[in-house]
């Protein structure tokens, strides 16, 4: 008798899929995390794979049952030319891999290339939801204290030597914009961003967001430098001083607010490039990969 149901509870078990036996809480889930400026696509990652822009964190979500992928597109350019170029990828990759449907995931320059794609390039009947993280909804003040430091007569001769070294950097054949980047990111440029983008109807928009909590150059090495300057501009454009090394904190709010990570006790906040785990930069400081299946599971559950 007992042998007879142990036989019984195996075929059980052999007859269940693998996926619905190791299925996790994003099971089913289709995420595209689109990277900001002089991002790349993770497949790869940059200087052969050491670095990564999501720090692992699509290995992770797929451990959790998701279908991810990290679209790749140039580095350096305009929000329509990126848009266009990630748009396909998504596009193609959601056919191979069965999603009618995807969360948009995008970080930076990358929030607004995601909400590009929907409001202007015919996607909103493919997107499920859309996530910014630390995105620049009201510009980045940074980009236009830089701009304005460079000569209007200057722009195209900086444009080329920039955008040439970014080809040299990336050696993916992608077109490369420095200047059309830039500018993309100044507040004028967002402001009108918004008018000429508006949320589409019967989706749903979240937003998420970090800050640093002074220039610490131990553990925002790179942050701290920008920090200051992010943090007068912000003051002058009427955004605040709290900000992330790049973006005002007000400035990373659009549609349904989610909030900021909380880091480890011995943290100093957490800056720009650590809110990705870029080259896993980040996950020493708060506990990323908690902090992203909280807002893939906000995602799929559309709180």
């Amino acid at each position: 008798m007992k042998k007879k149901i142990l036989i019984g509870v195996l075929a059980t078990l052999l007859s269940v899929p693998t996926s619905g036996l190791f299925a996790g809480p994003l099971d089913g889930q289709c995420i595209a995390l689109v990277h900001g400026i002089l991002g790349f696509d993770d497949t790869q990652g940059l200087a052969g794979g050491l670095v990564k822009y999501w720090g692992g964190l699509d290995g992770y979500l797929r451990s959790q049952g998701a279908k991810v992928t990290t679209p790749g597109s140039s580095a350096t350019n305009s929000i329509p030319t990126r848009a266009s170029q990630i748009q396909s990828s998504v596009s193609s990759w959601m056919t191979a891999n069965g999603c009618s449907k995807v969360h948009l995931m995008g970080h930076s320059q990358g929030g607004l290339v995601i909400r590009y794609m929907v409001s202007n390039l015919g996607f909103s009947g493919k997107t499920q939801t859309v996530t910014t993280i630390n995105s620049l909804h009201q510009g980045a003040p940074m980009a236009d204290i830089v701009l304005g430091v460079i000569p209007g007569w200057l722009q195209p001769f900086a444009n080329s030597a920039l955008s040439l070294l970014a080809k040299l950097v990336y050696r993916d054949g992608r077109p490369q914009d420095v200047i059309a980047m830039g500018k993309s990111l100044t507040v004028s440029y967002v402001k009108t961003f918004n008018t000429n983008s508006p949320n589409k109807s019967g989706i749903k928009y979240y937003s998420y967001g970090s800050q640093m909590a002074w220039a610490d150059l131990i553990q925002h090495p790179i942050m701290a430098l920008t920090h200051p300057i992010t943090w007068a501009g912000g003051l002058f454009y009427g955004l605040g001083g709290a900000n992330d090394g790049v973006v005002p904190l007000n400035s990373q709010k659009w549609g349904a607010w989610k909030g900021t990570p909380s880091s480890y006790w011995f943290a100093t906040g957490i800056d720009h490039l650590q809110a990705t785990n870029l080259a896993w930069s980040g996950q020493n400081y708060f506990d990323v990969q908690g902090y992203y299946l909280n807002i893939a599971k906000n995602a799929k559950a559309g709180l």
